[in-house]
């Protein structure tokens, strides 16, 4: 039974190789252009799309079908040009002459590298989410981050392979992972996390209006570990090239209950990710499945 699904995997992984390779051959303006091209052409047909008009409709009642269209149809854009780009991360740089990568509020994250505090680094699947990465490797900065491991092993090691540049290992999420953030932060090292999708077993905060389960980990590390959590932004100018925006760390309220303190700073969190995407709604990931699974049948009969 093993050896079967070893197989599977196997077979399962050889198209993704096979569009890594050819992304990889193409020059990097050229891959992301295709890449854009080609899922935007393909990807509203997909049956996530059905949960990103229902995601869409949720935050934007107020936009009319073609609005609505528009911003499905950017959003599988973006997220093909991330696919296409995804094979040329090492050579995604040079932001100091603003080739690539523009940088912006980096005063805001400076005192905590240059005093070897370490933080929290959160941001959300905009733009091209890895390029934030690259900035601290171009610092000399190991940036640690949490990530969802795939089942297929093959898939995995390409994934590894493909970010093998970027200083800073990369966390599953897990028990095994969460031990890991913790020894991180107690050395004072940097974590990042993309807080925008679903957790079952999150906090229950608003988002768009709507209670979304959110991942408490943020909040919860930086009160236990007394860090700062450094809000960074990714959005695509044009093509292949950004803009990674940080802000002033969060400030952390302290009302004397630790359960209010959590959910106050992802409100805050929420409140932040919400503005981005109403700024973008194009380049923000409208594919996963938010809110409460109750929301969706509700919509879907």
């Amino acid at each position: 039974m093993k050896k079967l699904k070893y197989i599977r995997y196997f077979f399962e992984a050889i198209p993704i190789y096979f569009l890594y390779g050819f992304f990889r051959i193409l020059p990097l303006d050229a891959a992301s252009a295709f890449g854009g091209w080609a899922l935007s052409k393909i990807g509203p047909h997909f049956k996530s799309t059905k949960y990103a008009r229902i995601n869409i409709k949720l935050a934007f009642p107020e936009k009319n079908p073609e609005e609505i269209e528009k911003i499905i149809n950017g959003m599988w854009n973006n997220l093909g040009r991330v696919l296409g780009e995804f094979p040329h991360l090492p050579n995604i740089k040079n932001y100091a002459n603003n080739e690539r990568i523009e940088l912006v509020g980096e005063e805001h994250a400076l005192p905590f590298i240059k005093d070897n505090k370490g933080g929290i680094l959160f941001s959300g699947h905009l733009g091209n989410w890895e390029v934030s990465s690259l900035l601290a490797t171009d610092r000399g900065i190991p940036l640690h981050r949490i990530y969802r491991h795939s089942n297929n092993p093959f898939v995995e090691k390409l994934v590894l392979f493909a970010r093998r540049s970027i200083l800073g290992e990369l966390i599953p999420k897990g028990r095994t992972g969460a031990k890991k953030c913790i020894q991180y932060l107690k050395d004072e090292q940097f974590l990042a996390m993309l807080v925008d999708q679903k957790l079952n077993k999150g906090v229950a905060v608003p988002f768009f209006g709507h209670i979304a389960k959110t991942a408490a980990a943020p909040a919860e590390l930086a009160y236990r570990y007394n860090c700062p959590i450094i809000p960074s932004r990714v959005e695509r100018l044009k093509g292949a090239r950004f803009r990674v925006s940080a802000y002033p760390p969060l400030i952390l309220p302290d009302t004397g209950d630790k359960t209010k303190n959590i959910e106050l700073v992802m409100t805050e969190i929420n409140k932040l990710l919400e503005g981005w995407i109403r700024e973008r709604p194009e380049q923000w990931l409208w594919i996963h499945r938010r809110w409460p699974k109750e929301i969706y049948k509700t919509k879907e009969s």
